[in-house]
């Protein structure tokens, strides 16, 4: 079973302010770094960081090189990824006192995805291989019904949640990977639970990941349903939390193991995340998160 994951590449700008910036207002920040990011890559990386061979693909622009280096860095496999004409997708950042964050994407590359690259990188996977999908590259529908034709395994994390969402057949999907506000925003339900209970009616074949932030993560397939509390830590970063958990997941999963060992390999490997500045870099390595949750 192969992993492909067809993904933005994005660079951060990460400013550090007081507060996130109201409207019509203006703030100095005390600090600013730029960071390899973009919701595509950081769960690439997470993959490969918990042990899994993960093929990345999609588009860089002539400023893009650092992605490539980070891939051959960090063990994954950069075939499909191509670089062309104009910028890379970038992302201005706030990160407040507090850690939390508000993010502004521009799309640059990974607005570039045509049909014939589609149908090439797919080309090379076969039908029970797992294709991960983010809602930062264009395209989206048109790569779920190739996938699904071919008799892939999709994956997909609805982030950003928008209109070009609608557009999709989400029936087709396989996975979900998915936090309480996407939850809500596909159902309609605000309340965690009733979220989780309308994604098992809509998607009844679906393995579905809720995540709940600070009260930890829910899964569901079937008549199963499994929650994993929050380790607690003093956070600096959250930028990569979801996406660290989704790498890990999808990772175990994978491997095989049960399902509430994937639970717990996966927050804890989040709970090492943010308490690191970035995304790429945050992201612990498989063996510093086994070490951790022996010590608990």
């Amino acid at each position: 079973m192969k992993v492909l994951n067809i993904g933005s590449m994005n660079l951060d700008y990460v400013y550090q302010v007081d507060h996130i910036v109201e409207p019509g207002e203006t703030e100095s920040s005390y600090d600013m770094n730029i960071f390899l990011g973009g919701k595509g890559i950081n769960q690439s990386m997470a993959l490969a960081k918990a042990g899994a061979a993960v093929y990345h693909g999609g588009m860089v622009g002539e400023d893009g090189q650092p992605f490539l280096d980070a891939c051959a860095e960090y063990g994954v496999d950069a075939t499909y990824i191509r670089k062309i004409e104009g910028k890379t997708g970038h992302a201005i950042i706030q990160l407040d006192k507090n850690a939390q964050n508000c993010i502004l994407l521009y799309g640059g590359a990974n607005q570039k995805l045509t049909k014939e690259y589609v149908d090439e990188v797919l080309a090379q996977f076969e039908a029970g291989d797992v294709l991960l999908l983010q809602n930062e590259v264009n395209l989206l529908p048109y790569i779920v019904e190739q996938a699904y034709a071919k008799g892939m395994q999709v994956a997909l994390n609805p982030s950003p949640f928008n209109e070009k969402l609608l557009e999709v057949d989400l029936n087709k999907i396989s996975i979900f990977l998915l936090n309480e506000v996407e939850g809500g925003q596909i159902t309609g339900m605000t309340d965690p639970d009733e979220v989780l209970e309308k994604m098992r009616e809509m998607f009844p074949h679906a393995k579905i990941v809720l995540t709940l932030g600070k009260d930890g993560a829910k899964y569901a397939e079937g008549e199963n349903v499994f929650f994993q509390p929050v380790f607690k830590v003093q956070a600096v970063d959250t930028t990569a939390a979801g996406d660290t958990f989704t790498g890990y997941f999808l990772a175990g999963l994978i491997d095989g193991m049960e399902i509430p060992d994937i639970l717990k390999m996966s927050a804890k490997a989040s709970s090492i995340a943010v308490t690191r500045n970035g995304a790429v870099q945050s992201i612990p390595l498989r063996a510093e998160v086994m070490e951790a949750l022996k010590e608990l």
